[in-house]
């Protein structure tokens, strides 16, 4: 079942370990705020819409940081930016830590957004291009299930915290030891080279004299229906899983009526479910396809979210429904990375893929905030409105991959062509190889 990975060589090793680190990292401190929502609006009187305004603003900022970041690295290196990103929602993070007030959290937490955006950015292009095609979604996907160790360490620093310390306190502890592992990430990323794809592409076309390739080129017309699909299917993924994890421990403690401390176990199952979600649908997107992925995984949304939030149970019954949860609604995300790297030619594939991911981080963002809306003066029980919200994103999803193309075994290339109008050079996709499955 592993082999492939003993087939990597030490490069696309090398890599693997450091975007695996940074991705968790970024997950941990990413989900750091949503174990301190109920926590915040008892001490700071919070409403449930300023909650929700809260997640959803951050969110939104790292859609900007991520396109931003998506640009840079198609500039200046894959790697430089995702080491300006770590650095960048590290700092913003502890000092989320220092405020006292909503409003300063709020500044705090827009600016941190901007850094955690960029990172999934620009390491998801770096693992797309050094990691060889037959082992792109495996390697990919197995990187995205970082997320989910970064979720258990959120979950279990939050348990400790909240159980040592004044909820005054381990608010503020949450975030400042959030950031840490940082450190660990920076020093792995030493030695990890630019993709080889990556540098050849940027020579060719400085030797020809040609100018960087405009931002706004994923909005050429050859490329605009790729855009905008992607960025569909993005928000579909992003935007089922929001409703569903930010609200989780606000929902767990309100409705269940679980304590703090106990929320952090129950998301710890979680995020023990999103793991093994991750990796089945790593090798699942390599063994059936992309699309086919997607599809599997969103008709298992359909069934697990429902249940999740009305089937009556407790003890082993919620466990359970906490496992099949995060396998399906985190899961999901695994094919993204792969899947948007092969849709996108070199050029503009940092670009392409940092607007995609982003823009559906963005839209997506706003479903957290519907959902505090919705709540606000009884006008629906959170659980109707998170069942709303979460199952109505995965219709985007089928729509998405019912028309964009199946990619799986394609290999990354650019080529040049001028477009029907004669007006400059576009970019043009690669063609699927024949005979692989696509």
């Amino acid at each position: 079942m592993f082999t492939w990975f003993t087939s990597l060589d030490r490069t696309e090793r090398k890599t693997l370990y450091a975007c695996f680190g940074g991705w968790a990292v970024d997950a941990l401190d990413t989900q750091l705020y949503s174990f301190l929502i109920p926590t915040l609006i008892a001490v700071w009187g919070m409403t449930n819409a300023e909650a929700g305004f809260l997640g959803t603003s951050a969110l939104i900022s790292s859609a900007i940081g991520g396109w931003a970041a998506g640009i840079l690295s198609d500039r200046i290196g894959r790697v430089r930016v995702m080491k300006l990103a770590i650095l960048w929602f590290s700092f913003f993070t502890v000092l989320s830590g220092f405020c006292n007030s909503f409003e300063q959290l709020l500044a705090a937490r827009i600016l941190s957004g901007i850094g955690f955006g960029g990172e999934w950015a620009a390491g998801s292009v770096l693992m797309g291009e050094i990691i060889r095609s037959e082992y792109r979604g495996k390697a990919v996907g197995t990187v995205q299930s970082a997320y989910a160790i970064g979720y258990a360490i959120a979950a279990i620093l939050s348990s400790i915290l909240f159980a040592t310390l004044p909820d005054t306190q381990a608010w503020r502890w949450m975030f400042w030891l959030g950031a840490a592992p940082a450190i660990l990430v920076l020093l792995a990323l030493r030695g990890v080279p630019e993709p080889a794809v990556f540098l050849a592409a940027r020579e060719k076309r400085v030797k020809a004299g040609e100018a960087p390739v405009s931002p706004l080129m994923i909005f050429h017309r050859r490329y605009l229906r790729t855009t905008s699909l992607t960025s569909l299917l993005a928000f579909g993924v992003q935007a089922g899983g929001f409703s569903m994890v930010i609200w989780l421990p606000t929902f767990l403690k309100t409705v269940r009526e679980i304590s703090t401390v106990g929320v952090g176990y129950h998301m710890f199952v979680l995020t023990v479910g999103s793991f093994v979600g991750y990796i089945v649908a790593a090798y699942l997107c390599d063994a059936i396809g992309r699309r086919r992925n997607f599809l599997l995984f969103a008709l298992l949304n359909w069934i697990f979210i429902p249940a999740f939030l009305y089937l009556p149970g407790g003890g082993a019954v919620m466990f359970a429904l906490d496992f099949v949860l995060g396998f399906a609604a985190l899961g999901i995300y695994s094919a993204l990375g792969p899947y948007f790297t092969e849709l996108f030619p070199n050029a503009i594939r940092g670009n392409g893929q940092g607007f995609a991911y982003n823009f559906g981080r963005a839209a997506g963002a706003f479903f957290p905030t519907v959902i505090g809306l919705m709540t606000a003066g009884g006008h629906l029980p959170l659980r109707d409105a998170m069942a709303v919200t979460a199952v109505s994103a995965y219709f985007f999803v089928l729509l998405a991959i019912a028309l964009l193309p199946e990619t799986r075994g394609r290999e990354l290339s650019e080529e040049v062509e001028k477009d029907n109008a004669g007006q400059g050079a576009a970019l043009r996709l690669a063609q699927p190889v024949p005979g692989n499955g696509s």
